[in-house]
C-alpha cells in the first residue's frame, strides 16, 4: 500500500481480535545502524496525543499499562521488531495506535533512515500470522530523516483501520515526541 491509503480491517476480516504490526529493513553492511534502531508504537486519544509516557511502547517498556499492546521479544517471518495489538483490550480512550521508527544515537553518530536500502511495515493477523496490509518500501524516500511514523491502527465508525503513514523526521525521537505528546 502507499502512503496515505488505508483499509478497514475489521470490516475485510470480521472477528479479526488482534493484529500483529511488523516493520522489516534492509541496512546492507550497516550494522552499527541496524544495532540502533528501535520500533516503537504509540496509544493515542482523539487528538493524536499520547495518552501519557507510559503509552510508548518500546524496547525499555516493553507493553501499554493495561496489556493491550506489547513488544514481541522475537519477531517472526522478515520483521525484525514487532508488536502485538489485542482489539478488544485497547482502552475506550485510545483512537489510534502509531508505530514508529527512529535512530537510538546522538548526532555526532550521523545515522539516518536515509541509509536504508529496504524499509517497510506490515499488519498480520495474530490468529494466523497471515499478512494482511504491507506498505510500499519508504527507504526510496527518505535522506536524512533519523525518525519515522511508519503506519496507525485508528478507529472509525466502530472499524479498526490501518493506514500507511511513511512521515519523516529529521529530528528524531525528539521531533515524534513533540508531535504526539510524549515527555521523553
Amino acid at each position: 500500500m502507499k502512503r496515505g491509503a488505508n483499509v478497514s480491517l475489521t470490516r475485510e476480516i470480521p472477528g479479526l481480535t488482534g493484529v500483529v504490526l511488523g516493520v522489516s529493513w534492509n541496512a546492507g553492511a550497516e550494522t552499527a545502524l541496524t544495532d540502533n534502531l528501535v520500533f516503537a508504537a504509540i496509544l493515542c486519544d482523539a487528538n493524536n496525543r499520547a495518552l501519557s509516557d507510559d503509552h510508548f511502547v518500546f524496547f525499555n517498556q516493553l507493553s501499554s499499562p493495561e496489556l493491550s499492546v506489547r513488544q514481541l521479544e522475537e519477531a517472526l517471518g522478515d520483521d525484525q521488531e514487532q508488536v502485538e495489538i489485542d482489539l478488544p483490550a485497547v482502552p475506550a480512550n485510545v483512537d489510534r495506535i502509531v508505530a514508529v521508527l527512529y535512530v537510538n544515537d546522538g548526532p555526532a553518530q550521523r545515522r539516518t533512515l536515509g541509509q536504508l536500502r529496504g524499509c517497510a511495515v506490515r499488519v498480520l493477523n495474530l490468529a494466523d500470522n497471515r499478512e494482511l496490509v504491507r506498505s510500499e518500501d519508504f527507504a526510496p524516500a527518505l535522506e536524512s530523516e533519523t525518525a519515522l511514523a511508519l503506519g496507525e491502527m485508528y478507529r472509525h465508525d466502530g472499524e479498526w483501520k490501518f493506514k500507511v503513514l511513511g512521515q519523516g523526521y529529521s529530528k528524531g525521537i525528539a521531533g515524534i515526541a513533540t508531535d504526539y505528546g510524549l515527555t521523553l
